[in-house]
């Protein structure tokens, strides 16, 4: 008996279930892809560091108002770096039209060892005290070091950026805090 060939009805059925199944199969994977968690930015600790770095040399002048000078220059720069920083970020992160980002899980800074103490996070939080100029000083060093250490990690533009925030915390201490 010779096999019967397809007609066209049976022909538009499996090539519209076919498609039907293409689509359900790409909906299935896209919202797979949604469940990612990143981790966190390297650049994310270099900002928050910059803003406290920022209200540290603010709160500062208090302490010494004769460098109010130096200080509102550091608090300035400082907060540049950090919307610097944050720009970078949210350029890797990716922006919608209207302005807003995707959303973006991200992972929480844990102990590389269970039972080991959190990392020190002393230089990015902001002082909750007014701040002597000798520690806006170690505060600064603290950032320079740790901007040019995660340069040396880092490619292109963001090596570039970490490397000037560097020079920049270098210079402010060399000369605008001596």
């Amino acid at each position: 008996m010779p096999a019967e060939t397809p007609n066209r009805r049976s022909v538009l059925r499996l090539a519209g279930g076919a498609a039907a199944g293409a689509l359900a199969l790409g909906a299935v994977a896209g919202c797979g892809a949604e469940d990612v968690v990143h981790e966190p930015d390297p650049l994310a600790a270099q900002e928050i560091a910059a803003r406290a770095d920022a209200q540290a040399a603010t709160a500062a002048i208090a302490v010494a108002p004769q460098r109010h000078a130096a200080l509102s220059a550091i608090a300035a720069e400082r907060t540049q770096h950090a919307e610097a920083l944050r720009a970078e970020i949210n350029r890797v992160i990716g922006v919608y039209g209207d302005g807003t980002t995707p959303v973006h899980r991200t992972r929480t800074v844990e102990p590389a060892v269970e039972g080991a103490a959190a990392p020190d996070t002393s230089q990015q939080t902001a002082p909750t005290q007014p701040q002597t100029v000798d520690a806006v000083r170690l505060r600064l060093t603290g950032s320079r070091r740790a901007a040019a250490d995660l340069a040396l990690t880092q490619s292109g533009y963001r090596a570039a950026l970490l490397a000037s925030i560097s020079a920049a915390c270098a210079a402010q201490t060399a000369v605008l805090l001596a």
